[in-house]
């Protein structure tokens, strides 16, 4: 008794995650914007029980534009190749 595994489009798969971490960058630089990076770093880095020393520079456009850009089609190709890999493994 098999499951056949449907396969997934890569263009659509390399989309979606895509979207999701530009989007979480967008949210990212928001934060920053309002002035609450600082304060989310700090916590997540003492958390895990590391002396937060890192400083969360002044909000700019175009470094939130080239986060956003860079991440966005960073996923774009991830998910692309997660999609053409799972493709694969599923037909054999």
């Amino acid at each position: 008794m098999g499951v056949h595994m449907r396969a997934i489009d890569p263009i659509k798969t390399g989309l979606v995650l895509g979207a999701l971490l530009g989007g979480l960058h967008v949210l990212w630089s928001l934060l920053v914007a309002a002035g609450g990076g600082q304060a989310v770093v700090d916590f997540v880095l003492w958390m895990h029980f590391i002396k937060p020393i890192y400083v969360i520079a002044p909000f700019a456009i175009g470094t939130a534009a080239v986060l956003v850009i860079a991440t966005a089609c960073t996923g774009f190709v991830i998910g692309i190749l997660f999609a053409l890999m799972w493709n694969h493994l599923h037909r054999i």
